[in-house]
């Protein structure tokens, strides 16, 4: 078990003064993995305090000498993936495959896209031939709190840290609480490249801890969010007497909206990536809406590639999903099954319980229920589990009813050979992201939402642009 009672603050590893020990639990075993300390207001303050004075300095910065310290993070991830990915899997139970081909690699595709996207920004421009004496800056926005989770955690840690700095900010990250243990080792990765002390800084805590500290203190410009809608809403009101910036990616309850004239590896697709991670995305395409004439040949399909998806240990290499984060998130998810099964949803695939043969572990059987209303709880809910909720529709306005019929507003996704109507869909959906035919979305496309979902945009020029404050400028001496 490894001790990790540190926080990373100007520069140097320290322990809190009054530790507050957390163990961080190995999901696919129960027992703990890691021993780490929660902070304190006076840990908080320290970061902030150090994160306040380097500001001006790395503010000043060529962006171009910014975008080096960052491709040093970089060369430092490089050198030492398979531990971020060993990390990964310990702290929330992402399959070791998985973590090394999907969860890790996240740094290092997205930093690369925002060293890309450095080349789009224009820090300095006239506003237009009609006003050659007004000049548009760019300018970082100040100290920022970063608060992210547990379930793809180096992706929201480099879709925020890294535009950050690269804006000209500098940080206080508090990642999860539940796994803490690849932001420490992302935290030894921009020591080793040389970022300047006090630019990046680290303190573990929980939401009602360290979280509330950042969102509330007067020091701090920005807070960047992604968790839950309630937690969102609890940041912004704790931010809101100091009116700093807040931005928010929140949870999702995502239509994967399948035509008849889908294609032939639709369904599979929907199925398999509703259970990756094992439900534990937000932008998981948790209904599937399935056209009346393909209705039940479709809920066969999806229930025999449910039964079909193994669950196993994370250590075990293979293609297969492992547990869900902690005990907490389990008994959701069970209930959310329960509550399915009683408001009169079909069950065709997995159920309440351990997947068979299994005695130990956070694993859940992947689910499917057929016959299910949008007014459920499970159409409803966010449940963050391998849970897939099937919905017949009658035509394409039926579809875009019972798609927008949540209080989310994430991702949506569309299957049908016919290029008109998917643009329709596209355009009817109201969500922050449309993803059709099975195509992700490219390098530098921004991932937010609507609504309940949380206004983030992040990723590419945009997920920069938000640490960035717009001055105007008039009277600018061309001479």
């Amino acid at each position: 078990m490894l001790d990790k009672r540190e926080f990373y603050i100007d520069g140097r590893w320290m322990g809190p003064a009054a530790p507050r020990d957390c163990e961080v639990i190995d999901p696919a075993t129960e027992e703990p993995c890691a021993v780490i300390s929660l902070g304190d207001q006076r840990d908080t303050d320290a970061a902030v305090i150090a994160a306040t004075a380097a500001f001006p300095g790395w503010a000043a910065l060529e962006p171009a000498k910014r975008a080096e310290y960052c491709a040093a993070i970089l060369d430092q991830y490089r050198a030492r993936k398979d531990e971020m990915a060993e990390a990964i899997r310990a702290e929330m139970g992402a399959p070791i495959k998985l973590a090394r081909e999907s969860q890790a690699p996240c740094l290092s595709w997205h930093l690369k896209n925002f060293l890309d996207a450095m080349d789009q920004i224009d820090w300095s421009r006239p506003l237009g031939d009609h006003a050659p004496n007004d000049r548009i800056v760019l300018e970082p926005i100040g100290v920022v709190g970063l608060i992210t989770p547990w379930n793809w955690p180096m992706n929201q840690v480099t879709l925020k840290v890294i535009p950050a700095l690269l804006a000209g900010c500098t940080v206080v990250l508090k990642p999860s609480e539940e796994a803490p243990l690849s932001s420490m080792l992302f935290a030894e990765f921009v020591h080793d490249a040389g970022v300047p002390a006090g630019v990046f800084n680290l303190v573990n805590g929980d939401g009602a801890g360290v979280g509330a500290q950042l969102s509330s203190h007067p020091d701090v410009s920005m807070i960047s969010f992604t968790g839950s809608t309630r937690a969102g809403i609890a940041i912004s009101k704790a931010a809101a007497d100091t009116l700093k910036r807040v931005t928010l990616e929140l949870g999702g309850k995502g239509a994967n909206v399948i035509f008849a004239d889908a294609g032939p590896k639709a369904v599979k697709q929907g199925v398999l990536h509703c259970m990756q991670n094992s439900g534990q995305s937000c932008n998981a395409p948790t209904r599937m809406l399935v056209e009346e004439s393909i209705y039940d040949q479709t809920v066969a399909e999806a229930a025999e590639i449910a039964q079909g998806i193994k669950v196993g240990p994370t250590a075990e290499d293979g293609r297969h999903i492992g547990p869900v984060v902690n005990k907490s998130q389990w008994d959701k998810i069970q209930g959310m099954i329960e509550r399915g099964i009683a408001e009169g949803a079909r069950l065709v695939a997995g159920g309440p319980g351990l997947p068979e043969g299994v005695n130990r572990g956070y694993y859940v059987r992947p689910t499917v229920f057929a016959d299910v209303r949008n007014d459920m709880d499970i159409a409803q809910q966010e449940i963050f589990g391998p849970v897939l909720s099937i919905i017949p529709f009658k035509d394409e306005a039926d579809a875009v009813r019972i798609a927008n019929d949540t209080p989310y507003g994430l991702t949506n996704y569309v299957q049908s050979e016919d290029g008109a109507k998917r643009n329709r869909m596209a355009l009817a959906l109201k969500s922050g992201m449309v993803e059709m035919n099975g195509t992700s979305r490219a390098a530098g496309s921004p991932f937010g939402g609507m609504k309940m979902s949380g206004r983030a945009r992040e990723g590419g020029v945009w997920g920069i642009e938000e640490f960035l404050e717009v001055k105007a400028i008039s009277g600018w001496s061309t001479d």
